[in-house]
């Protein structure tokens, strides 16, 4: 058996998504609340108009899911702990050796992102092997915690992964380099492995991933690279990305091809009320037909965006959802939604 995670633009069967439930992503307040249900329901009506759309909802929010979505999606019930998706949900794979393709779900292990102070994963522990059993998947069990944003894939065996994620002393404090190669070889197929040295600045503070890829870089075809790009010398990603971009553009894909890096600049804010932004329109999601676009109601440079975007996924009509309340919480469209791959 050979699995392999596909391209985040082949077919989709559908989109995964959780609905926020009380906790942090919702906060301390309605005003809050509100902020952050509207945002997810409005990345689920985007998402839907492309594809179907499935919402996993926690028995506590089952009247606020319905409220707020209306019936644009569909829902089942399972017990949550938060509503990045992407992260404590599983990871996609496919097996094509045999006569019938299968369908497989990598249930890796989850720990709140590196057992954070602040997170709580008793019920998103399970939200793997739920989804998976849910999409008719066979589970495909890992020993190794890690996260969806932590990975991507141009589905010909590439993957994008940072040192500081997947070799973490709080996820793998046991793990190496050839052993995180060797589980994803296994688990999505990974023949080439490029070891980002970090992400962006504010993913290591409090709320932080510690460095997830899926903020910092993606690849829309293969030999093609978007890469965030933040154009302002007094913000310090402007360094972080510099030498993120010198390092990537000394690597190769599985295939030995040199990268053609497209840069995708950053908004012009630098910074919110916490500290430095890492708004990024790299943490989008591509969908059957279109692509669903972060958007942070700077006019310019959301259209900038969209219009590479739309360059470099021809054939997509690109929408932008604002993603300002998400980003607020921690993290962007990507992070939110998990794409179930067509068979």
């Amino acid at each position: 058996m050979t699995w392999l995670m596909p391209s985040e633009t082949a077919p989709h069967e559908r989109t995964w998504m959780a609905f926020p439930r009380d906790g942090y992503t919702l906060g301390d307040d309605a005003a809050s609340a509100h902020e952050a249900r509207s945002a997810w329901s409005a990345v689920a009506r985007a998402t839907a108009e492309f594809e179907p759309v499935t919402m996993v909802v926690d028995p506590t929010a089952r009247q606020e899911a319905a409220d707020y979505l209306g019936g644009a999606v569909d829902v089942v019930e399972a017990p949550l702990d938060d509503s990045w998706i992407r992260d404590s949900g599983p990871t996609f794979v496919v097996d094509r050796s045999g006569p019938v393709p299968r369908l497989g779900a990598v249930d890796w292990i989850f720990n709140g992102w590196g057992a954070q102070e602040w997170a709580s994963w008793e019920a998103d522990l399970e939200i793997g092997r739920f989804v998976a059993t849910s999409a008719g998947a066979e589970v495909v069990p890992s020993l190794l915690v890690n996260e969806g944003g932590a990975i991507h894939v141009d589905g010909e065996g590439t993957v994008l992964v940072t040192e500081t994620v997947q070799l973490d002393a709080g996820r793998n404090p046991h793990a190496d380099r050839a052993r995180v190669e060797a589980e994803l070889a296994r688990t999505i197929g990974a023949r080439h492995v490029i070891w980002l040295p970090r992400g962006l600045t504010r993913d290591y503070e409090e709320f932080g991933t510690r460095g997830h890829v899926d903020m910092v870089a993606s690849i829309p075809s293969p030999g093609v690279l978007l890469l965030h790009a933040q154009t302002d010398p007094a913000h310090p990603d402007f360094e972080v990305s510099r030498g993120l971009r010198e390092f990537l553009a000394g690597t190769r894909d599985a295939a030995g091809r040199e990268w053609r890096i497209v840069d995708l600049p950053a908004p012009s804010a630098l910074r919110d009320e916490v500290g430095f932004v890492d708004h990024s329109y790299v943490n989008h999601l591509v969908v059957n037909g279109g692509v669903i676009a972060c958007g942070f109601d700077d006019p310019a440079s959301d259209e900038r965006a969209a219009s590479i975007l739309a360059d470099v996924y021809p054939g997509r009509r690109v929408v932008t959802v604002d993603a300002r309340a998400i980003f607020a919480r921690g993290g962007g469209i990507h992070c939110i939604t998990q794409q179930q791959p067509a068979l």
